[in-house]
């Protein structure tokens, strides 16, 4: 079988939907081919399930989380910014709420809601969805393109889909288990696109000799300093939490993108911890001769029972047994330094089965920041985490998805209407 539509979608995630419904909204035929029985399996599963959906931040202050270079984003930020997905959202009757550090998250908390509302009305606006459909390869053609579609839930059934534009979002390679295959990367190459090598970020970092009794433990307000070959490279303040992947949570992943990028580099990566950023060490000093006092207690006298009962004032109980293992010399002299720099060799990461994005992809040089297409093909666009642009851990990537889809959305369709005949 054979159709035709004014323009393909590739990937119906959040850059998929997005770009779908921003096409269709301008009056375009548009089918939206996805790989899953429903759209959204990744957007499901941010968030720890609640979806992080976006953060309010301002451009000036938003850019400093995109990477590797945000300016190739403005356009398609203030194209389709944080204030508009939350609009959309609330137009079509999803209430979001704001939390702690400009966190954007759907009222009901369930990640689900967010995937469901933008099918429904990606659908409501005219998009036609292929479901379980596996887009095997594109091909240029006369006025267009043409994708090889196969479902294998229909005895390895084959179509041909010919296009007036294609927007590929079929993400990048992480949690492969919502579908993520690098088809995306694929289909850039046979279009003659060079591509940034891609490595998993916002990801868990390993430590050598590892102490098991530090998982399931969670830290607020501590510090995390990044070492490369022994110089500080990145100092990061919030919350931690250790897993079986090693150190993750909001800090692990903000520093987890230039940890990783180093490890491939065979250098050497440490991180420090400082259980006390609000204390300076003169701060902490006095602090400690506090507690001694209290303890009826010295430095010199400060023997194995006494130091578990200093550091119950000073730690969560829980991390008192592995910060005395990590530290087999710790006295009441170099305490306040245990404190403020336990420090880590790092020497493996979780990889993309549970990497939240990819970093790396098709290059942003070869595409055309204003409107998403390829320099390779001006029928060809891309959108989201196929890209090489990440963000931090906060609501950035998703925003990054919706704002680059919206805008090849949009893009693709006036490219199309500008060649259909008026009526």
């Amino acid at each position: 079988m054979q159709r035709k539509c004014d323009i393909a979608v590739i990937g119906g995630g959040a850059a998929g939907l997005m770009a779908a419904i921003q096409a269709a909204e301008r009056g375009c035929d548009v089918v939206l081919l996805e790989k899953n029985s429903f759209c959204g399996k990744k957007i499901n599963i941010t968030g720890k399930g609640r979806c992080n959906i976006t953060n309010t931040r301002p451009w000036d202050e938003f850019a400093p989380h995109v990477h590797p270079v945000a300016a190739f984003l403005r356009n398609a930020f203030y194209h389709f910014s944080n204030e508009s997905i939350i609009a959309l959202l609330n137009r079509i009757g999803l209430e979001t709420v704001v939390e702690r550090g400009e966190r954007v998250y759907p009222k009901s908390m369930r990640a689900r809601d967010v995937s469901q509302a933008l099918t429904g009305y990606a659908e409501q606006v005219g998009v036609h969805i292929e479901f379980n459909c596996d887009v095997l390869h594109v091909r240029p053609q006369e006025n267009g393109l043409r994708c090889t579609c196969a479902f294998p839930d229909s005895n390895l059934r084959t179509e041909l889909l010919d296009a007036r534009a294609v927007i590929v979002a079929t993400g990048g390679l992480s949690y492969p288990s919502t579908g993520a295959t690098g088809r995306g990367y694929e289909i850039a190459r046979d279009f003659g696109h060079s591509l940034v090598d891609t490595f998993p970020s916002l990801t868990a970092l390993m430590p050598e000799r590892f102490d098991p009794d530090l998982i399931g433990i969670e830290l607020k307000n501590v510090a995390l300093q990044l070492y490369v070959d022994r110089d500080s490279v990145q100092y990061e303040e919030g919350e931690l939490a250790f897993t079986e992947g090693g150190i993750e949570g909001a800090l692990g992943f903000r520093v987890s993108r230039k940890a990783v990028a180093a490890l491939r580099k065979k250098q050497r990566v440490e991180l420090a911890l400082d259980l006390k950023p609000g204390l300076s060490r003169e701060q902490l000093e006095n602090r400690i001769t506090r507690e001694l006092e209290a303890l009826h207690c010295t430095r010199a006298s400060l023997g194995p029972l006494k130091m578990k009962a200093l550091l119950r004032t000073l730690m969560p109980e829980r991390l008192i047994t592995p910060f005395l293992a990590a530290h087999p010399n710790l006295n009441g002299q170099n305490l306040p330094d245990a404190l403020k720099a336990w420090r880590w060799r790092i020497i493996n990461h979780t990889g993309y089965e549970r990497a939240v994005v990819t970093a790396g992809g098709v290059p942003q040089s070869e595409l055309i920041a204003k409107t998403m297409r390829s320099r390779q093909n001006d029928r060809l666009y891309f959108a989201g985490e196929v890209i090489d642009l990440d963000g931090d851990t906060g609501g950035y990537n998703l925003q990054i998805a919706f704002s680059t889809g919206a805008l090849a959305g949009a893009s693709a369709a006036a490219q199309v209407l500008k060649e259909k005949p008026s009526a």
